[in-house]
């Protein structure tokens, strides 16, 4: 885990076959793009800003999930 208990980190180390899941996501992919695209919604139209936060509610799902089974996987070896 490189030191960090990020979940950048974490998850690949505790639970690799997750990680790929990010990549499927339709345009938000890591949390730097979540926080730039957040930052971003006062200054586009209504319809991006729907399509924003259809991608930021994904992400944020994905990411939960991934919080689970990093959960799940400690539990397991402890």
């Amino acid at each position: 885990m490189q030191g960090s208990y990020s979940i950048k980190y974490v998850l690949p180390a505790l639970v690799p076959e997750f990680e790929k899941a990010y990549k499927k996501l339709e345009g938000i992919q890591n949390g730097s793009q979540a926080m730039r695209a957040f930052a971003s919604l006062h200054v586009k139209s209504e319809e991006e800003q729907k399509e924003i936060r259809k991608q930021l509610l994904a992400y944020c799902e994905l990411d939960t999930l991934a919080m689970v089974r990093v959960l799940g996987r400690l539990r397991s070896i402890i």
